[in-house]
């Protein structure tokens, strides 16, 4: 089984993009973030054809989130309790054993925003949504955008970066918190010492020089843990295909033995 997530930014640009990633890459279930598209005009005939139901908690220009999943799985959660304010950015399913979330998480722009504590408090909910609705016992997938570089491995200029956005220890405690709570870096875990990223800003040649970012990650229990064979940042979907731009993030996969 193959699950994947990625932070398309914006599906009327990328449509065709993510079309052709399905059709390369074959994965069973994806998180799909910034969606940037109200509901009422998500493609979901375009999907079906392509062999995938959807459940879709998404809303006008910004935000937005979706799973598409080969089987049709079970609709859980739309939008993290306590947090709607800060718009489409949760949703949940499950299929059998497996829960399935995906998030995109606020960025926060700077540590002197007014956005920043918001961007902590979000992260508190999530935990607190965790502790009540789920359990580190069991089956549970957390993917997507997480707007925060856990670690020095996870950043191209830590020395410079350190201290600001992505790089806060309020940002990286949040995530320790969510590894405490029983879930586990499906990539740092496989790959503890690689030095690969998921984000290029699209300026200043930042792709072609790797001065990018790991903020998209795929989280699972112990349960999930136990059945990786192997967990992919697809780099390549990161370049042009065919004429058609890329979103500035790439996709991450994990093959599970279920």
């Amino acid at each position: 089984m193959r699950l994947a997530t990625w932070n398309i930014n914006g599906l009327r640009a990328r449509l065709d993009f993510v079309l052709h990633w399905l059709k390369s890459r074959q994965p069973d279930i994806v998180g799909l973030q910034e969606l940037k598209i109200e509901e009422d005009q998500f493609p979901r005939r375009v999907f079906e054809a392509a062999g995938y139901s959807t459940l879709v908690h998404s809303q006008k220009a910004w935000n937005g989130v979706a799973i598409l999943s080969r089987d049709p799985m079970e609709l859980v959660t739309e939008g993290l309790p306590g947090q709607e304010k800060y718009g489409a950015r949760l949703i949940g399913a499950r299929s059998k054993e497996l829960s399935f979330l995906t998030v995109y998480c606020p960025n926060g722009k700077s540590v002197d925003h007014s956005d920043f504590p918001l961007k902590l408090a979000w992260f508190d909910g999530l935990q607190a949504f965790l502790e009540k609705e789920h359990s580190p016992h069991k089956a549970l997938v957390l993917c997507g955008d997480l707007n925060l570089c856990p670690s020095p491995k996870d950043t191209w200029n830590e020395k410079v970066s350190k201290g600001k956005i992505f790089h806060t220890p309020e940002e990286r405690e949040r995530f320790q918190s969510l590894i405490d709570w029983g879930l586990m870096d499906l990539y740092r875990n496989k790959y503890p010492d690689e030095i690969k990223y998921s984000w290029w800003d699209y300026r200043g040649g930042a792709f072609h020089l790797n001065q990018g970012l790991r903020i998209d990650f795929l989280l699972g229990t112990e349960a999930i843990v136990q059945r990786v064979q192997d967990v992919v940042i697809d780099r390549d979907y990161r370049k042009k295909k065919d004429g058609m731009t890329t979103s500035d993030h790439t996709p991450v996969y994990v093959d599970l033995c279920f």
